[in-house]
């Protein structure tokens, strides 16, 4: 008789690391995470690992693990200097693996229920003005200017994500069945695996049509094996997330700002440029694919902010 990978060992508690891995797998199968997500929460649980295994002899047992040992590890997290998003994150990925493994019977008492961390930092996210992403797009136009099918798709690539604020795994998932010119639309799969269809404008639509019918067909001839994805990189495959990170935090470099540089700064950006724009929040909410209000509400911090510092700096009696 087999066991199922769901249902505990009949031996007794099976290794830590080993659940762990069914945890992740559960997951990635059972709850249809992302793969970010799901690395985020392996991070973080092989911290743990690594932290219980320089406590006890040999390899740790699922059973083996307590209230206090998550304690002493947050605490050890604090201690490192780790930011207090980081140690929030790792409180939530220790009570989701305990509350999964008491779901699923490896634990009698789910100890991680009553585990707390430090709230994370309330700080508002990055965004470009009006003049810095006109400024960017400009240059990418004028660098798209002369054909080239790397600099068509790199256009494309940022007048989307600005344009219709996807997430950097959604635009590199995009086929190019899923882009409708004449609805000027997107088909995406977002977090979740739950699909959605996001507009976008005319210049985001001119940047895709040029890139398709000029920028893609020369990467395609490069061999790649993916003839279903739209954005191609250098090779012909499939772009990555990787390569739309190193192209955004090459155009974010030279301006002024603190924070991340990545692709979420557009989608940061183009929320809040709705807002400032006199956009509804659950519309926006609806266009980033956000499941709560709550979530989308910072872009509405966001916009107070940027008009009390507009206010500071331009208004004699501030």
């Amino acid at each position: 008789m087999t066991t199922s990978p769901e249902a505990p060992s009949p031996e007794g508690s099976a290794p830590l690391a080993r659940d762990v891995e069914l945890f992740l797998e559960h997951l990635r199968h059972a709850r249809g995470l992302s793969d970010n997500s799901v690395r985020s929460y392996g991070t973080d649980l092989d911290a743990l690992l690594a932290f219980v295994r320089s406590r006890v002899d040999g390899e740790p047992a699922t059973d083996g693990i307590d209230l206090d040992t998550l304690r002493d590890w947050l605490w050890q997290s604090t201690e490192l200097g780790l930011a207090r998003a980081t140690i929030a994150r790792r409180s939530a990925s220790a009570r989701g693996l305990t509350r999964w493994l008491h779901e699923s019977g490896r634990i009698a008492v789910d100890v991680g229920v009553r585990l707390r961390a430090p709230k994370a930092e309330n700080r508002l996210p990055r965004v470009l003005t009006r003049e810095q992403i006109d400024g960017i797009l400009a240059g990418l136009a004028a660098a798209a200017s002369a054909g080239d099918p790397g600099a068509l798709r790199d256009l494309a690539v940022i007048e989307l994500l600005y344009g219709s604020g996807l997430r950097v795994g959604e635009l590199v998932g995009v086929d190019t069945g899923d882009i409708d010119q004449e609805r000027l639309t997107v088909r995406v799969l977002g977090k979740g695996s739950k699909q959605r269809v996001v507009p976008f404008g005319v210049p985001a639509a001119t940047a895709l049509d040029r890139y398709a019918v000029k920028g893609r067909p020369v990467l395609a001839s490069r061999g790649g094996s993916d003839p279903t994805a739209f954005f191609l990189g250098g090779t012909g495959r499939r772009l990555g997330s990787r390569a739309v990170y190193a192209l955004v935090a090459k155009l974010l470099e030279p301006l002024p700002g603190s924070g991340p540089a990545g692709p979420h700064t557009l989608r940061h950006t183009a929320a809040t440029h709705l807002l400032d724009g006199g956009a509804d929040l659950r519309a926006v909410q609806e266009l980033l694919g956000h499941s709560s209000l709550g979530t989308t509400q910072i872009y509405t911090h966001v916009s107070t902010e940027r008009l009390r510092e507009t206010y500071r700096s331009a208004h004699p009696r501030a």
